[in-house]
């Protein structure tokens, strides 16, 4: 390790809730052992700089950087572990819904509610299109066959999130027999050579103007994203409006509150209502609560 850096924490902060918030911390470029003060992540190359290591550490209220190599652009780094740990959202608006609510005021007392997620909305893109219609065990196949066949080496030797250039080089048979991706395969051929030509810009995505429901229709326009990945991928962006219900979520609602029998979507939707635009929010944090006792 070539040099640290150091970013101050907000007091409203939980390194434990935000890294295990869910699954992301689980696939590469990411690596975290449980209730480990540590979380590394490969940041992928740039003009400037090779793809570089960063090994974050929680200490009192701060985070320690460490990096595999020295960057000419160090403020990337910052700026994107900042991003990955949501340091720059507010959560007070929603911890304020949480106010006259029982059930949910761990959140609170926890400092709960940031979801960990990558530096790049083009990486938690492909992610979440390998999360649909599969295991836990499949989607955690894919993703590392993408970093291992297409990610570029740190110095450490640890890799990264294949750029959408190159994963733009390659074919739909090679998504198909060398990274595993089924049906999923020609999507990704396609959503590589889209971005990778400026024709589709994720990344516009965090800062649009759009309302929620019209941006949600823009997600769905890449093939692969449904109602459940595109309202997923919106919590990723910062809107919690849609619940992003899966056989997961469902299951879990059943059983908490429904004494385990299956309902309608109409009413899981009833039951969070009351938390308006947070509502996705509320439910994962609610359906999550067990992940921290």
């Amino acid at each position: 390790m070539t040099r640290v850096l150091e970013i101050r924490l907000p007091r409203d902060f939980s390194f434990r809730h935000t890294v295990a918030s869910h699954g992301w911390y689980d696939l590469p470029p990411f690596e975290h052992k449980e209730r480990s003060p540590e979380l590394t992540y490969v940041f992928a190359p740039t003009k400037r700089d090779r793809a570089i290591t960063a090994t974050i550490r929680k200490e009192r209220g701060t985070l320690k950087i460490a990096l595999s190599s020295k960057p000419r652009d160090a403020e990337r780094i910052a700026r994107g572990v900042a991003h990955i740990l949501r340091l720059d959202e507010k959560m007070s608006e929603f911890y304020a819904t949480l106010e006259n609510d029982d059930r949910l005021a761990w959140i609170v007392g926890a400092n709960a509610g940031r979801l960990l997620r990558s530096p790049s909305v083009w990486e938690d893109l492909v992610k979440t299109i390998c999360t649909t219609n599969c295991s836990w065990a499949l989607t955690k196949k894919m993703v590392g066959n993408l970093v291992e066949k297409l990610g570029e080496p740190a110095a450490d030797g640890r890799k990264s999130f294949p750029t959408p250039q190159a994963m733009a080089e390659q074919d739909a048979d090679f998504f198909r027999e060398e990274i595993r991706a089924g049906y999923r395969s020609p999507y990704f051929a396609e959503l590589a050579a889209a971005v990778a030509s400026g024709e589709l810009d994720p990344e516009s995505w965090l800062h649009s103007e759009l309302p929620t429901a019209d941006l949600k229709k823009e997600l769905k326009k890449v093939k692969g994203v449904g109602d459940y990945a595109a309202e997923n991928l919106l919590k990723l962006i910062g809107r919690y409006d849609g619940l992003a219900l899966d056989s997961w979520l469902r299951a879990r609602f059943y059983k908490t509150h429904n004494d385990g029998r299956k309902c309608a979507d109409k009413k899981i939707a009833k039951f969070y209502s009351k938390f308006g635009e947070w509502q996705g929010l509320a439910i994962w944090c609610d359906m999550t609560e067990r992940w921290f006792k």
